[in-house]
């Protein structure tokens, strides 16, 4: 088998198995969570991190349902602020705040800082504002 015939990981997922699969990566965020220490960033990361990826594949997962492309959701890579831009015009509502944060999750490259950037950990965003984006998607996102 060539390299252009293998599929991409995820590539032939349906939306609903992606659901689920953001469901447990949210889960396990919701218990992540308590092992952050007050005054300790990178106790946080873990979280951060898998609040970061549940979000991009509820995400995924409403614009695969609403019939995009998954070749063409993967190249928008982790831009959260992109995949939000195409969710709002398939119809999601978001509050204001919630869109906000979502864009400047991707501008400040914050899926990136929390893997690679242990230096800046401390100037990522609120874990609460992390944490609220998260439960409206948890609120929000049943097919």
């Amino acid at each position: 088998m060539t390299i252009e015939e293998r599929k991409y990981p995820g590539e032939l997922a349906s939306s609903k198995q992606l659901h689920e699969l953001a469901e447990e990566y949210r889960k396990a965020a919701d218990l992540l969570v308590q092992l952050g220490r007050p005054g300790k960033p990178l106790t946080r990361a873990p979280f951060r991190l898998t609040a970061i990826h549940a979000i991009e594949l509820y995400l995924t997962a409403l614009l695969l349902h609403h019939g995009h492309n998954p070749n063409q959701i993967r190249k928008m890579q982790h831009d959260l602020s992109a995949r939000t831009e195409h969710a709002l015009e398939a119809g999601l509502r978001l509050r204001a705040k919630t869109a906000t944060h979502l864009q400047s999750l991707s501008q400040t490259r914050e899926y990136l800082v929390t893997r690679y950037g242990p230096e800046l950990a401390a100037i990522a965003s609120q874990i609460n504002c992390l944490t609220a984006t998260l439960e409206r998607w948890r609120q929000r996102s049943r097919y």
